[in-house]
C-alpha cells in the first residue's frame, strides 16, 4: 500500500489534518460551537468554487473564505450572562443565514466556471488520494500556523470557555479570543475538507473531540486523545478503503460514529458499575 506515492501523500495528509482537527475540535465541542464548525466547512465550499473560477488552488480559496467567515461568526456582541440564550439564538440564526447564502454563491460560481459534476463531487466528498506535493506543503503550513496560534491562546481560551464572566473580569479579551479561535476552526475545516469533503468535515472535526469529552478526560489528556484518535481514524479509513474499495470519507465518518457510541456505552457501563 505504501509503495505508491499517492498513498504516502494521503497518509501524511490525514496525519496533519488529524492533529489539527483533533485539537481544534476539542475546544470547539467544549464551547458548544459544533454547528458553527459545520457551517464553516460548507462556507469553505464557496471559496473552493470561487478559486476554481479564478484558476487558483481550491484549498487556498477554502482557507481564505472560511477565515473571513470565522471572523464574522466569532465577532460576538458583548452582553451579560442572563442574556446568553438570546445571544446564542441570534448567533445560530446568523450562522444559518450565512451558510445558506454561501451555498447559493458556491453553486453560482461552479456554473460560471463550467465545472463538471465530478469537480463538485470532489469538493463535497473530498479526494484524499489526489493530494499532490503542493497541497501537502500547504496543509503542513496551515497545520503549523494554526496549532502554534492555538497554543498561544489555549489558556485564555479555556478560561473564557469555562468561566466567561470571571475571564472578562480578569481582563481576558473575550471577543479577540473568540475571533482568533473561529479563524483557526475555519482553516481547520478547510484543511479537513481535503480529506473528507465539505459534507463530512463534521465527523473528523467533532467526532474524536466529542468522544474524549464523553469519556470525561481532563483538558490535556483530552486534547492528546482527540488528536491521536483523529489521526488513527484517518489511517484506518485509508487502510480500509484500500482493502475494501469503499470511499475513505465513508470509513472515517463510520469509524468516528462508532468511536463515539463506544464512549457512550463505556460511560453507561461505568455508571452502572459504580452503583454496585
Amino acid at each position: 500500500m505504501l509503495a505508491f506515492d499517492f498513498m504516502r501523500h494521503a497518509f501524511l495528509a490525514v496525519t496533519l489534518v488529524g492533529l489539527l482537527c483533533g485539537v481544534t475540535g476539542w475546544f470547539l465541542v467544549l464551547r458548544g460551537q459544533a454547528f458553527a464548525g459545520h457551517a464553516l466547512s460548507h462556507i469553505a465550499f464557496t471559496g473552493a468554487a470561487g478559486a476554481m473560477l479564478l484558476g487558483c488552488p481550491p484549498l487556498s480559496g477554502m482557507a481564505l473564505t472560511a477565515a473571513l467567515a470565522g471572523v464574522v461568526l466569532g465577532w460576538e456582541p458583548p452582553g451579560d450572562t442572563a442574556r446568553a440564550p438570546d445571544r446564542q439564538r441570534g448567533r445560530d440564526t446568523a450562522t444559518g443565514l450565512l451558510l445558506a447564502a454561501s451555498l447559493g454563491c458556491g453553486a453560482l460560481f461552479l456554473q460560471w466556471a463550467n465545472a463538471a459534476s465530478s469537480s463538485a463531487t470532489l469538493l463535497l466528498f473530498g479526494n484524499i488520494l489526489g493530494v499532490d506535493r503542493l497541497t501537502l506543503i500547504l496543509l503542513c503550513g496551515l497545520t503549523i500556523l494554526c496549532l502554534g496560534t492555538l497554543a498561544a491562546i489555549a489558556r485564555p481560551l479555556l478560561f473564557a470557555t469555562l468561566a466567561p464572566d470571571l475571564a472578562a473580569a480578569r481582563g481576558v479579551a473575550l471577543r479577540g479570543v473568540s475571533v482568533g479561535f473561529m479563524v483557526i476552526v475555519a482553516v481547520s475545516s478547510a484543511a479537513c475538507a481535503e480529506v473528507t469533503g465539505v459534507l463530512l468535515v463534521f465527523s473528523l472535526l467533532t467526532g474524536p473531540a466529542a468522544t474524549m469529552l464523553r469519556l470525561g478526560l481532563s483538558p490535556w489528556p483530552g486534547l492528546a486523545g482527540a488528536a491521536s484518535l483523529a489521526v488513527l481514524l484517518g489511517w484506518a479509513g485509508l487502510a480500509l478503503s484500500w482493502w475494501s474499495d469503499a470511499p475513505v470519507s465513508f470509513w472515517i465518518s463510520a469509524l468516528a460514529a462508532l468511536a463515539y457510541l463506544l464512549a457512550v456505552a463505556a460511560n453507561s457501563f461505568r455508571g452502572r458499575f459504580r452503583t454496585f
